[in-house]
């Protein structure tokens, strides 16, 4: 597995925010979270990448000894000497250098920098510069708006343009796990597709995906596995298929009983 994360327990305070949270996410897999708003879900991906300290649990990692400033991660890397690490006890800048990129709900890009600016940011771990000019040509191949507005200021780009940005400069880490917090919020329909293929096609690279998404039917259709939380807890589990199927999801978050 590419990262196990085992009876979570995250606090704000007084707040018991997660309780207990176990899931996995395999080399290539996209794993997607759903569940209404205050569930944790966005709780469980800031833990992840180390913006906030669990107060139980573990999350295993398995890394490939050199990170991805060295050009040999990122991709779904399997090759070479890996080991495990519990990603609870690293900041949450060396988890980039380890292959974790997140791309943050509301997109979180710098506006007053460029398109560019802020893609050279999400590579600033990174030492390649070869492996770094061919990532940005594969950006700019998955996002095609970019390239036109490479010479913008972020602040000026459309919501949708916004949030390819804040996925591209994801990217630029060279990820073996991206976590996407909400990709689609705020989009017009006509984008939020465009943005679900441009998922799938990463996914197809060979990079694992955990997806946190309030579109369910979305993410549903994308994943291969899915995990419903409900207050903190993992209240079912199972393929992206079977939850689909399910009745308490169609209720719940599919908008149909």
């Amino acid at each position: 597995m590419l990262l196990e994360v085992e009876n979570l327990h995250v606090h704000y305070g007084a707040i018991h925010a997660l309780k207990g949270v176990s899931f996995s996410i395999d080399f290539g897999e996209i794993v997607t979270l759903i569940g209404a708003n205050g569930a944790g879900k966005s709780t469980v991906l800031r833990t992840i990448s180390g913006l906030i300290r669990p107060t139980d649990g573990s999350m295993t990692y398995q890394t490939a000894l050199t990170g991805s400033s060295t050009g040999t991660s990122g991709a779904g890397s399997t090759g070479g000497a890996e080991r495990q690490v519990n990603l609870c006890s690293l900041p949450a800048h060396r988890l980039v250098d380890l292959g974790i990129s997140q791309v943050p709900e509301g997109r979180r890009i710098f506006p007053n920098l460029t398109v560019m600016d802020n893609l050279e940011l999400g590579a600033y771990c990174r030492r390649d510069k070869a492996e770094v000019a061919r990532d940005f040509q594969m950006v700019f191949d998955l996002f095609p708006r970019l390239k036109e507005r490479r010479a913008q200021a972020a602040g000026t780009l459309s919501g949708g343009e916004q949030q390819m940005l804040a996925m591209g400069r994801g990217l630029m880490s060279r990820p073996d796990l991206l976590l996407l917090d909400e990709p689609s919020m705020g989009l017009a329909p006509l984008l939020v597709r465009e943005i679900f293929e441009v998922i799938a096609r990463i996914n197809q690279s060979g990079t694992a995906i955990l997806l946190v998404e309030q579109n369910a039917s979305m993410a549903l259709a994308v994943a291969s596995r899915a995990y419903v939380l409900e207050t903190g807890s993992i209240a079912l589990q199972g393929s992206a298929a079977e939850l689909a199927k399910d009745p308490r999801v169609q209720a719940a978050y599919l908008g149909s009983a």
